[in-house]
């Protein structure tokens, strides 16, 4: 029998040369994410079709699962924190308050809503459920921050909004998740859980990772210059110096155990402060030729793990059509209606279309199935303090939200786009019939006797184009 460990790169290898001879096509005319492609492509080769890779049968799919995610993520945010203007979040503090704290905290309430209605159970586990979907996650956002697309229709105050917002909230989530989590303790009273909640989750996690991404982003761009104007450093080694800081960061923080996603993102952006390290890196494009690398790897990956089995299970009260509803109430009610609301509150958007634009792209991805994970091991750690059931039913709900974000915003750009052209003929067809109208019109009054002023109309070529 031929191991997996020898098929799986044959088949990723061969997947991601075939798909880089058409991703131009793919990306700049059919405007579809590569993420949707990666995903359809793991589907077919995983164990429900094809069934060529499994990776079940060969890993610890939870743990690698946990890690691979948290890496994708740092990676991403740091990007997402280098390609931010500068000072960005200190000059856009309203918006960044708006995002990440009013429209976050509905996403979640509503999502745990939904997930309560539509599972019943109780709310504290429909809050740790919707927590590991409240962030918005930075590689499916790309498809209306990069791009041509993106660039000629998307105005660059909703990108960068999207950015700085999915690029942080990702870190951010902690507090949604072990907020649920401390209540769902049974070895917690109350006022424990919100006690430990409030100094171990936000004073530890939240403000030291703050600091920290502060210091090191400040510290590594000092460096960095240094290095630079002494000529120390090669070209290879200075565009990948951001890759090596995130993958350093991750590491510091897991040793002392706090939020490394976060302080990624603020180290990015500490790192960047004064614009330097991206108007030398501009015309480079390693960073994205290494972002695309994971991404796809990631997404090939989710779609041979995605649990279809589990998507059917009466004992835990989950069906299709229960998971589709709630998809599609997810997707419409988490965020649209909230952003579309605060519009006058927040500045990046300066109009409702801006704000229904950016209120519908807040996908569900990599970041959710990164918390999910996380809520797996903590209640691994300590089983007999959770109800079975929060470990039981978070994996199929959030493997199906992330599947239905990533097929809906993955079609949204090319649905967006035939709608645009649509609207373009049809402007061209009514100016065209009204501009023969008109030519018809001069063309019969001038076959006519002169009026009484003997003035003579002359004739219009009723061949006129656009």
């Amino acid at each position: 029998m031929i191991s997996e460990t020898k098929v799986v790169p044959a088949f990723l290898g061969g997947f991601i040369c075939i798909y880089g001879l058409v991703s131009g096509f793919v990306k700049e005319r059919l405007f579809l994410s590569e993420a949707l492609v990666a995903m359809v492509f793991g589907i077919l080769i995983g164990p429900e079709v094809i069934n060529v890779v499994d990776p079940r049968t060969f890993l610890n799919v939870e743990k690698f699962t946990l890690e691979f995610a948290r890496y994708v993520i740092a990676i991403q945010v740091m990007a997402a924190g280098i390609t931010l203007p500068h000072r960005y979040i200190v000059r856009k503090w309203r918006t960044m308050s708006v995002l990440l704290g009013p429209v976050m905290v509905v996403m979640w309430l509503v999502t745990a809503g939904i997930i309560h209605l539509m599972f019943e159970i109780e709310f504290k586990q429909s809050l740790l459920i919707a927590s590991c979907a409240a962030p918005t996650d930075p590689i499916l956002a790309n498809s209306v921050v990069k791009g041509r697309y993106a660039e000629a229709n998307v105005p660059k105050n909703v990108r960068d909004a999207l950015s700085a917002e999915s690029g942080i909230n990702d870190g951010l989530g902690l507090p949604f998740l072990y907020f649920a989590l401390y209540l769902l303790n049974e070895n917690y009273s109350t006022g424990h859980a919100i006690g430990k909640w409030f100094y171990w989750i936000w004073c530890y996690n939240i403000l030291l990772s703050i600091v920290i991404g502060v210091v090191i982003g400040y510290v590594a761009r000092k460096l960095l210059r240094l290095a630079e104007s002494y000529d120390l450093i090669d070209k290879e080694s200075f565009l990948a110096f951001s890759i090596g800081l995130s993958i350093f960061i991750v590491g510091i923080l897991q040793l002392i155990r706090s939020d490394d996603v976060l302080c990624c993102f603020i180290a990015g952006h500490s790192f960047t402060w004064d614009s330097w390290f991206r108007e030398e890196t501009k015309d480079a494009h390693f960073q994205e030729v290494l972002d695309g690398l994971i991404n796809v790897t990631f997404f090939v990956y989710f779609g041979t793990i995605i649990p279809w089995q589990q998507f059917n299970n009466p004992e835990l009260v989950i069906a299709p059509w229960r998971l589709i509803v709630t998809a599609i109430m997810v997707l419409l009610l988490r965020r649209l209606p909230v952003v579309t609301l605060l519009t006058r509150i927040t500045p990046a958007f300066r109009n409702y279309r801006q704000s229904l634009f950016a209120g519908w792209f807040g996908p569900i991805g990599v970041g959710a199935i990164f918390f999910a994970e996380i809520v797996l091991e903590e209640i691994e750690a300590e089983p007999e303090h959770y109800h079975l059931r929060s470990r039981e039913i978070i994996q199929p709900i959030i493997a199906f939200l992330i599947f239905s974000s990533v097929l809906v915003h993955g079609i949204t750009l090319p649905l967006l786009y035939i709608g645009k052209v649509v609207r373009s003929r049809s402007r061209s067809f009514s100016t065209m019939s009204i501009r023969n109208g008109i030519a018809s019109r001069l063309s019969f009054v001038n076959s006519r006797d002169p009026g009484v002023h003997g003035v003579q109309i002359p004739m219009m070529d009723s061949t006129l184009s656009d």
